[in-house]
């Protein structure tokens, strides 16, 4: 597993912003930028940055077009928090595995 892109991921994902900005790709496909941030009460510039941080995370693209900048989701390295989340559960499904062997053969 990639630790640093990971890291990158859950970072881009913990602000609500960066959350809103992906859900509404999600839902409409990709947008300009001054559509994007037409849905925010914030400056265009704050809108970038947030959008700047997911494109470092690998959660959206940028395609340009003439002076237009279209941002599309990318789903695909959310894999890798699903994965770590399984990784997760699975270590805690053995625990309480063991506890319920433990309890049993206690009775």
């Amino acid at each position: 597993m990639d630790d640093d892109a990971l890291s990158q991921i859950l970072k881009a994902a913990g602000d609500t912003t960066r959350r809103q900005i992906l859900t509404l790709l999600v839902q409409e496909g990709p947008m300009r930028v001054t559509a994007l941030a037409a849905h925010f009460d914030m400056s265009l510039n704050s809108v970038s940055k947030h959008i700047k941080v997911l494109e470092e995370a690998g959660l959206v693209t940028r395609r340009t077009l003439g002076r237009e900048h279209f941002i599309a989701a990318e789903l695909e390295p959310l894999k890798l928090t699903e994965d770590w989340f399984a990784q997760l559960k699975s270590i805690w499904e053995l625990r309480l595995t063991a506890l319920e062997e433990l309890l049993v053969s206690k009775e």
